[in-house]
């Protein structure tokens, strides 16, 4: 009889308990949700234990991982950034709040943030292999972008030094053909046939036929040399590897 009663009272407890803390079934459920794979059920059902209790570290954690899963990774990283902030987990628990926070940014390309995540979870849990090798993967992958961009910047910068270097002795070409057209323009007639006398005098003329065998064959050399400078820019630019990374 009274074992009875006790089983009573434990009964009455616990659904006392389950009614004062409905933010527990919610997060059960959704716990039941996520082991499924059924990523969008869990989201509901940790959003629903919010609302009963918004400053659940457990309720936050589980729908950021959640929001993750289900590739909502924006919301994810809001969601997992709470709960790295809750200063009263453990570290550990905050370790995870924050590996997860990384893993999110990385998903979304902001490789930085991704970067600064995972050293501070390595602050709290130094032991934590995988966040190791998360900043590692993640800190080497910033160093070839930032090589590459430093590359394509020094390109650009020498293709607009040699654009402009083109550009100034075309100006000062056409300047000295300017000038010279106003000279001749303005000389005696006189002094510029005793001019073409005498800088004709001692040179060869003109083969009035057409250009020598000589003369063609500097101009093939000449477009030859500008196609092998053409193919070896195409060449510089191709090479670049896509390293595949680990699957987050």
């Amino acid at each position: 009889m009274h074992r009875f009663l006790y089983i009573l009272f434990l009964f009455a407890f616990l659904s006392a308990s389950a009614q004062q803390m409905p933010e527990r079934r919610e997060v059960r459920k959704g716990n039941r949700s996520y082991h499924k794979g059924d990523y969008q059920k869990a989201v509901e059902r940790y959003t629903q234990a919010l609302t009963y209790a918004p400053g659940s570290f457990e309720g936050t954690y589980n729908l950021g991982s959640a929001l993750c899963k289900a590739e909502m990774f924006d919301k994810a990283e809001q969601t997992m950034a709470r709960a790295a902030a809750d200063t009263l987990r453990t570290d550990e628990e905050r370790a995870q709040a924050f590996y997860n926070l990384g893993n999110a940014q990385f998903l979304q390309k902001k490789y930085k943030e991704a970067l600064e995540s995972y050293r501070r979870s390595l602050l709290l849990d130094p032991a934590d292999m995988e966040a190791k090798y998360n900043y590692a993967y993640t800190k080497k992958l910033l160093d070839e972008n930032e090589n590459q961009n430093s590359e394509n910047n020094n390109e650009q910068q020498q293709e607009q030094d040699k654009n402009q270097q083109e550009q100034s002795q075309d100006n000062n070409q056409e300047q000295q053909d300017s000038n010279k057209e106003e000279q001749d323009g303005q000389q005696d007639p006189s002094e510029s046939d005793q001019n073409d006398k005498n800088n004709n005098e001692g040179q060869e003329q003109p083969v009035p036929a057409g250009i020598s065998e000589q003369e063609q064959q500097q101009m093939l050399d000449a477009i030859q040399a500008q196609e092998d400078k053409t193919q070896e820019k195409l060449k510089e630019k191709q090479g670049v590897i896509v390293r595949g990374g680990k699957n987050w």
